[in-house]
């Protein structure tokens, strides 16, 4: 029989919490953002929106002292140790970037860019300025992927060889109005987060093979896709998204799976369905006892997705700026290449794959 086994998954908070500026007062903002950082008891000292009612509507909601009229006001009242939470359209970044104090602490709302080249000039100006910047793929650190990296990290499972993405769902897109009309939707805004987290996991891929498409009824650029990892011919890695399963809950599935030579993990990630309420989570492993049946386990996991891996992505930049960790894994430096297989998988959708012979 397994044996019940302590798996730590909550993010590790900075000794000292540093201010936090955001800029930005979107709907992710009031949603995932703020609630975050009043759940870690972070210092959010002040926002500001080009939209200014909207930043004072989010002011006045979580007790935030300033509102400013601009980003230049925003820097020029700032404290020297102060964290920049941009949380605008990607367009908006880099001209944002450059009035930023430079070295200062910057999380970025992802995607780091809407195109491949808006990403490197996005690099670049942080290269330039020399800031602590991470773009804020908090998937990567959500509670119950703690868990499975932990998992995973300390050998529980073996030899990873398969990692599976599976989202079938009813995504009411009309919550994202700046979104849904992006000519890039479905990756370059959803699964971008299942392609950084596999990077996160299994390192960088050989090739990607890939293929996004629209509904026939829905005035969207794509909403489904299904992509491929290329990691040779041991481990698979597969992406497969429908936000088109519009025919109730029955059969919705969310779900993050891996398989290793010892045992397998499976997360289901309930937020996406029946969003924005969502579904409750569930944490499931089976460790392969040799000469035993195989018996899954679940793990009871406080937190979710939204907002408590906000808590993740920023408490992991402000530890960097402070020095009390040596890494700061999405990093911009390490997220340009998510960017780079985010732009492979296009350019495989577009080519198409190979003809097959008609005539014998």
């Amino acid at each position: 029989m397994n044996k019940e086994i302590h798996i730590p998954y909550q993010a590790v908070l900075p000794k000292r919490p540093l201010p936090i500026i955001v800029i930005g007062a979107g709907g992710i903002v009031g949603d995932a953002h703020l609630p975050a950082y009043k759940k870690a008891g972070f210092d959010v000292i002040g926002i500001t929106n080009r939209t200014k009612e909207k930043a004072t509507r989010l002011a006045r909601q979580f007790a935030i002292p300033h509102v400013y009229h601009s980003v230049e006001a925003a820097v020029a009242q700032a404290t020297p140790n102060a964290v920049y939470d941009i949380t605008i359209m990607p367009d908006q970044f880099v001209e944002t970037l450059k009035k930023l104090p430079d070295e200062s602490a910057v999380l970025i709302q992802k995607p780091m860019g809407d195109y491949f080249q808006q990403s490197k000039e996005i690099l670049a100006v942080c290269r330039d300025k020399g800031l602590a910047a991470a773009i804020n793929c908090q998937l990567r650190v959500a509670p119950y992927i703690n868990a499975a990296r932990y998992l995973i990290e300390e050998g529980f499972i073996g030899e990873l060889y398969d990692m599976e993405v599976k989202v079938t769902v009813q995504t009411p897109w009309e919550l994202f109005p700046l979104v849904k009309v992006h000519p890039r939707l479905e990756i370059q805004y959803h699964s971008i987060h299942y392609i950084d987290l596999i990077r996160s996991f299994l390192g960088e891929p050989i090739s990607v093979f890939a293929k996004t498409l629209k509904h026939p009824a829905k005035q969207l650029s794509s909403s489904r896709s299904a992509i491929i990892l290329d990691y040779g011919d041991t481990l698979r890695a597969i992406i497969n998204t429908n936000h088109d399963h519009d025919f109730g809950p029955q059969h919705q599935e969310s779900y993050i799976k891996w398989e290793g030579t010892k045992g397998a993990i499976k997360v289901k990630m309930g937020l996406l369905m029946n969003y924005p309420h969502g579904v409750p989570d569930a944490f499931e492993y089976c460790i392969h006892v040799k000469g035993e049946e195989p018996q899954w386990q679940s793990l009871a996991i406080e937190g979710s997705w939204f907002p408590d891996a906000f808590i993740g992505s920023m408490a992991a930049l402000m530890r960097y700026k402070n020095g009390e960790s040596d890494g700061l894994s999405a990093h911009v430096e390490d997220v340009i290449k998510t960017m780079a297989v985010v732009e492979a998988a296009y350019q495989s959708s577009d080519q198409g794959g190979i003809p097959i012979q008609t005539e014998f």
